[in-house]
């Protein structure tokens, strides 16, 4: 039997393991990314490991999230990870060149290579035929070191794609079509192969959109052949030579199928506050619109600004509403530039922002209470936008746009007819205007192994995590339902980011946007439990949302299930990642109950069942964990880090 194209990937990067889903497979990793949200960590962590030079074919520090810069603490921040990539032999992406994922398709992405990421949408580069795969920092710093990178085998989920997109309706609706059908869940433990005719009438950019957000879906990436879109787009970026087609085997078999007739869909929108909450435009049109934000990584391309641009070029936004956008690269924002593209929005009443990540985790751009914010985003969890009462939809930038001028949503086919407008040709240029000037590459290995690492007073040192004890005995501390993301666990935004390389001060900011009294409570409980519904820990990568809640005394947390990212940095940091085998026994446990776990360092290492006692109401609940022989010597040694101090 054929491969799919991710199978022919993992089979390429294949170190340990057998491709049968649900196994544990090594993957040898040709480059990584980070972010300045996560990066500070892993450089942290590559100082921990001892490491000598990055041993990838590539690795690119970004700093693309913390660029307000409202007092010292981010500017800190981007000294330690400029010196740490001189010390180290890593790329740096100086702050305003660009959002990570873009700029790295753009610069570094090739068909056929593998990647891992510190950040959740690095799965955006399977639009190039990449493997490419969010995970948390300290599994990026591995990577960076030569290690292999663990997971489990997925499930290779076929969505083939027929037709061809209609006017006003883009590459944001397909994906959101996918989260209408299958929820923040539908694509947990699989990975997302698109293929069939329709794909070739998706640019590589088209493509990036749909494939960015596979991490709202839960997949473990997404996967797109690299074919004669991909070699347009790496000639637009004078970098054809990279350009390697591969393709499914024509006997190739999926695991998982679904089908898209793209000339069926129409605009979609998600409704506050969570992705797979999609509706049709046409069902909630009218609803006023206070903020309308274009750009972030989940829509970055060039005709993406540009489609904008063409909707509202000639007209003034509406008075009530404040018409933001992000270009996504000092690249597309050049382009942008030389088109006139730039002026025309200037006249329409937009702001024009720096490149950069920005609102997308609320770092500025948060919108009032009571005001809807219409964003190009991937995300809209509760309070991401960095105000706690928000009300944000996910829409194309068709809609964004549309609903900017008329001040309330607004379906782009209605006022397109309305307007008297045809679809247009956006004449998007062959050629891109590159400039590699705030790429700053790898020093010499003799000059590297000099410098020194900037530290400022902001950085603290990392966390030493004692072992796992015997027995655990302590108290639910909290309790949560389904879907709890990494944003509620440990807050983006202007007033947590700056502290994300000080975790006893980010500590502070641990769960408060479910329970403002968590910190206080775990700091006095000296340890506790945490419970938590379906799909806990959704979200992004940032294992801030582990390493923070251990420094207050997390030791466990028991759910009816757990997203992949998270129950990996938990067992990075030594945090016990336990499921109810009965579901229904979630609805037995309460908040203040106490909790034993006996024998662990026994019973761990024995198999995935163990069973947890409830002092509080005299009852026992049969558990699992899924955690491999690997996974089980870091956990018991207090995390990977303390492991490999040890060995």
């Amino acid at each position: 039997m054929g491969k799919t194209v991710a199978q022919q990937l993992i089979a390429d990067h294949l170190v340990s393991g057998e491709m049968v889903p649900g196994e544990e497979i090594g993957l040898r990793i040709d480059q990584t990314l980070t972010q300045d949200a996560t990066g500070t960590l892993v450089m942290q962590e590559l100082e921990a490991l001892g490491l000598d030079r990055a041993r990838t074919e590539v690795s690119v520090q970004y700093v693309d999230h913390n660029l307000l810069q409202a007092d010292e603490k981010n500017a800190e921040d981007h000294a330690f990870l400029r010196s740490a990539c001189r010390r180290y032999g890593l790329w740096f992406s100086k702050p305003g060149n660009g959002v990570s994922h873009p700029t790295h398709m753009q610069r570094f992405g090739a068909p056929g290579k593998s990647m891992v990421g510190s950040d959740s949408h690095t799965c955006a580069a399977g639009s190039l035929g990449m493997l490419a795969m969010g995970v948390g920092g300290l599994e990026a710093a591995l990577a960076i070191a030569g290690e292999p990178v663990y997971l489990r085998m997925p499930e290779i989920w076929g969505v083939r794609l027929t037709g061809e997109l209609p006017p006003w309706v883009s590459a944001k609706d397909v994906v959101l079509e996918m989260l209408r059908r299958h929820g923040v869940k539908g694509g947990l433990n699989r990975i997302i192969e698109y293929h069939g005719p329709g794909v070739a009438t998706l640019s590589a950019m088209d493509r990036h959109v749909i494939a960015n957000m596979g991490a709202e879906l839960g997949a473990t990436t997404t996967v797109f052949p690299s074919d004669d879109a991909v070699r347009a787009f790496l000639r637009a970026e004078a970098r054809e030579d990279d350009f390697t087609e591969l393709v499914a085997d024509p006997d190739a078999a999926y695991d998982v199928t679904d089908e898209i007739e793209l000339s069926t869909l129409e605009p979609l929108i998600a409704r506050p506050s969570s992705p797979d909450n999609v509706v049709p435009v046409r069902e909630v049109a009218g609803i006023e619109v206070g903020q309308v934000v274009i750009g972030s990584s989940a829509n970055p391309g060039l005709r993406d600004f540009a489609i904008a641009t063409h909707l509202v070029r000639g007209r003034q936004t509406d008075a009530a509403v404040s018409f933001d956008v992000n270009p996504s690269s000092r690249e597309i924002f050049a382009d942008l530039t030389k088109r006139g593209d730039t002026f025309d929005l200037i006249s329409a009443g937009a702001r024009i922002h720096q490149a950069g990540c920005l609102g997308c985790i609320g770092m500025g751009q948060a919108p009032a209470v009571g005001h809807n914010s219409l964003r190009t985003f991937p995300r809209n969890f509760p309070g991401r936008s960095g105000t706690r009462e928000d009300a944000v939809w996910l829409c194309s930038p068709e809609t964004a746009a549309a609903s900017a001028l008329t001040g309330v949503i607004t379906d782009p086919r209605e006022l397109a007819a309305a307007l008297g407008l045809e679809w247009p040709d956006l004449g998007l240029p062959e050629r891109a205007s590159v400039n590699t000037d705030m790429l700053v590459p790898p020093l010499p290995p003799g000059q590297a192994a000099t410098e020194k690492l900037v530290k400022g007073p902001n950085i603290s040192a990392l966390p030493d995590f004692p072992p796992l004890p015997e027995r655990i005995e302590a108290p639910v501390l909290l309790k949560v339902g389904d879907n709890v993301s990494t944003d509620e666990i440990s807050p983006a935004g202007a007033r947590a980011l700056p502290f994300r390389s000080n975790v006893p001060k980010l500590a502070e900011f641990t769960f408060t946007q479910i329970d403002e009294t968590y910190p206080e409570r775990a700091r006095r409980a000296e340890g506790h439990v945490v419970v938590g519904g379906d799909n806990y820990g959704q979200g992004s990568s940032r294992e801030h949302a582990a390493i923070t809640p251990r420094h207050l005394g997390l030791k466990a947390v028991i759910a009816k299930s757990f997203a992949r990212i998270h129950w990996q940095n938990l067992a990075n940091f030594g945090i016990l990642a336990l499921e109810f085998r009965d579901p229904a026994d979630y609805d037995r446990v309460e908040q203040g109950d106490t909790i034993v776990l006996d024998g662990l360092r026994e019973q761990l290492p024995g198999g995935p069942g163990l069973s947890v006692r409830n002092e509080t109401k005299g009852e026992n609940y049969a558990l699992r964990h899924r955690l491999s022989e690997r996974q089980v010597e870091a956990v018991l040694a207090g995390g990977r880090i303390p492991l490999l101090a040890r060995s």
